[in-house]
């Protein structure tokens, strides 16, 4: 390569080189964000209000330095950790704080007054601003916790009621808290007006008992939970027992009256039955004395039946003539017996002689 040709690579170079660094006098603003310009160590520029959003100007670098903050709110929850009760019990309590770099007020003229700059001077970044509010959120509980009692802390008339005007001990205590972490009473100033951070909001979001003793809470539980359950059932069952009385008595009662019913009807029928049968015997006497002692001969005889009769034996004079020796003669009666019946057991004696 030619020496004009390097040359031409140089200035090439040199015109992007100085393009650059001219990009270097432009900061943008976001609306999302807070901006210091340093110039050699001092602050020259603070772009902190919704004014100072967009392009701003300042000196290329490395004469001016562009330091940035995020404005926006930021939600600090740290491990819970443990404390006592003013009755020596011990929870894990998680709260959690919500704080933001606080907004410059308006005609404040000076730049080192300015709540961004207090926070860059007396905190830096993120981190560290978040270590000392946990450091202080902590010591706070610590205090506030061991105040109270652990039946005071989680007291609650009604899950289903509405919140009274008089506010309960854990809303109590997080205004406190609030309160406390923003300025103590042995502060001249709030955090505000000495680190320009705000404290929006502080939250107990978890009240826990420790690891090791849950195991035995459980089991309290449990065996509460078991007894309730034993009183429902012998409850249950003392009522299931008077249910099952009360129905095996009125099921008795329904019963016997269908019983006595059912033999009153019987009783009517049988009496209605009978006066019938005495209505046709007196209609024709001779005829149903025939038919009852047809009816007791055939109780009387079968295949295996053996009769000694007499000559002069109604039955005898039944079954040789059919009873028709005379119109004048007796009709035999089913009260007359023969002189002897018998069945044998070994079944080898014949029918009627």
């Amino acid at each position: 390569m030619s020496g004009a040709a390097w040359v031409r690579v140089l200035k090439t170079v040199a015109c992007f080189a100085v393009a650059a660094w001219v990009c270097t006098a432009v900061v943008f603003v976001d609306e999302t964000e807070f901006v210091i310009v340093e110039r050699l160590g001092r602050i020259v520029a603070v772009y902190d209000r919704p004014a100072d959003r967009g392009w701003q100007w300042k000196a290329p670098w490395p004469i001016d330095t562009v330091r940035r903050f995020d404005r926006r709110l930021q939600v600090f929850a740290p491990a819970g950790r443990e404390v006592f009760t003013r009755d020596r019990k011990n929870l894990v309590v998680e709260a959690s704080i919500c704080w933001r770099i606080a907004e410059s007020p308006d005609g404040t003229a000076d730049l080192l007054s300015r709540p961004v700059v207090q926070f860059f001077r007396g905190l830096g970044t993120k981190p560290i601003a978040e270590a000392r509010l946990g450091s202080r959120l902590q010591s706070l509980l610590t205090t506030q916790v061991g105040r109270i009692s652990l039946a005071e802390l989680l007291v609650a008339e009604s899950s289903e009621a509405a919140p009274g005007g008089d506010a309960g001990p854990l809303p109590r205590l997080v205004a406190e808290l609030q309160k406390q972490i923003e300025q103590q009473s042995d502060e001249p100033q709030s955090w505000t007006e000495r680190l320009g951070l705000e404290i929006v909001d502080v939250r107990i979001h978890r009240l826990n008992l420790p690891s090791s003793n849950l195991q035995a809470v459980y089991e309290r539980m449990r065996s509460e939970r078991q007894k309730i359950a034993e009183r429902y059932r012998s409850a249950g069952l003392a009522e299931s027992t008077l249910i099952r009385s009360q129905a095996e008595r009125q099921s008795g009662e329904i019963l016997a009256r269908a019983k006595a019913e059912a033999e009153r009807i019987k009783a009517r029928g049988e009496a209605e039955a009978l006066r019938l049968l005495n209505e046709a015997h007196a209609r024709d006497p001779e005829f149903a004395a025939r038919l009852q002692a047809l009816d007791a001969y055939r109780d009387l005889l079968n295949e295996r039946t053996t009769l000694i009769l007499s000559a002069d034996s109604p039955l005898w004079k039944l079954l040789t003539s059919g009873g028709s020796e005379g119109a004048n003669s007796t009709p035999p009666r089913a009260e007359d017996v023969p002189l002897s019946a018998m069945r044998p057991s070994n079944g080898r004696n014949g029918g009627p002689p």
